[in-house]
């Protein structure tokens, strides 16, 4: 190979997004087919767990790491003594996109919340920067006095969300400063899972994601057909990172993720995992008995066995 060669390679950038794009289209129509070939299985699921008590509280004790770690002490004995039932569908399908979840949680009644099903939507948007992932609006959680284990963040991201909605945008609105306040008064890491239901991610609407879509599809068939792509920028057009400065949960895409694609679909299979930590532990617990009980009476050291 010539040194020439070796200081200037061939740019092939544009080909290798072409098949990035094309790899990605098949990611989607996998989980089209997937969607539409297991959702009878997952209500047979369904039916039979539905008989097994405290399936669900089973499978978030061997959550996965992505999971686990937003799951405080209290949050842990809420889900162990109510969660019922966990669901997860794309429910924009058939004919949007399989990646939009919706995650439903129902729980029995309890000493923390009234409204015993707390349900989340997921839209999977593409802002014209680019930029595509999941946003979210937060849910209200309906608390009962005193027992708000997200000490009033979930409000609060709920009030911003609705003031930004109907175009009350400026930074200093009371629901923000009251916000930013208890934010910087909070450990993320020791916030309450519930703050997940508060997870918003950046504001953008269907209409912005299609155009943004429309856009992106122009510039890929245009490059499929070799033609030269003359890329515009508005001089209005402010730059947008995709940090959102509000967010009570941060992780929350990745949470959502973690429960639609792990949890959710592997569910049987945590929980025999905790069934079968559960009947070791036993296990132990028993040996431990019989060691103690053996050295109770007769304080004579144990005699040797016989060669």
């Amino acid at each position: 190979m010539s040194a020439e060669n070796v200081d200037n390679p061939p740019v092939y950038y544009e080909q290798l997004d072409d098949i990035e794009d094309d790899f990605e289209q098949v990611d989607l129509e996998i989980l089209r087919i997937q969607d539409k070939m297991t959702r009878d299985l997952y209500a047979k699921r369904d039916k039979i767990i539905s008989k097994i008590p405290n399936f669900w509280s089973l499978v978030f004790e061997q959550a996965p790491s992505e999971i686990d770690e937003f799951i405080q002490p209290i949050d842990a004995s809420v889900i162990v003594s109510a969660l019922k039932n966990l669901s997860v569908e794309r429910f924009e399908l058939p004919n949007g996109h399989p990646r939009s979840i919706l995650i439903k949680f129902d729980f029995s009644d309890n000493e923390y919340f009234e409204k015993t099903t707390l349900e989340k939507k997921f839209w999977w948007r593409h802002a014209k920067d680019g930029w595509e992932g999941f946003v979210s609006e937060p849910i209200e959680i309906k608390w009962k006095p005193g027992k708000d284990l997200t000490n009033g963040l979930l409000d609060l991201a709920k009030k911003i969300y609705e003031d930004d909605k109907s175009g009350k945008t400026e930074e200093k609105t009371p629901a923000k400063k009251e916000l930013v306040k208890k934010l910087e008064d909070t450990s993320l890491d020791t916030v309450s899972f519930f703050n997940f239901f508060g997870f918003r991610g950046r504001f953008i609407t269907a209409e912005e994601s299609a155009a943004a879509s429309r856009v992106a599809d122009e510039k890929r068939k245009a490059r499929k057909e070799g033609k030269e792509i003359e890329e515009k920028m508005e001089e209005d057009e402010e730059e947008d990172d995709g940090e959102y400065e509000f967010e009570i949960f941060p992780n929350g895409d990745d949470v959502a993720v973690a429960i639609a694609e792990d949890l959710y679909p592997e569910a049987i299979r945590y929980f025999r995992d905790s069934e079968e930590l559960a009947a070791l532990s036993d296990a132990d617990f028993e040996d431990d008995d019989e060691e103690m009980g053996e050295g109770d009476g007769d304080d004579q050291p144990p005699q040797k066995r016989k060669a």
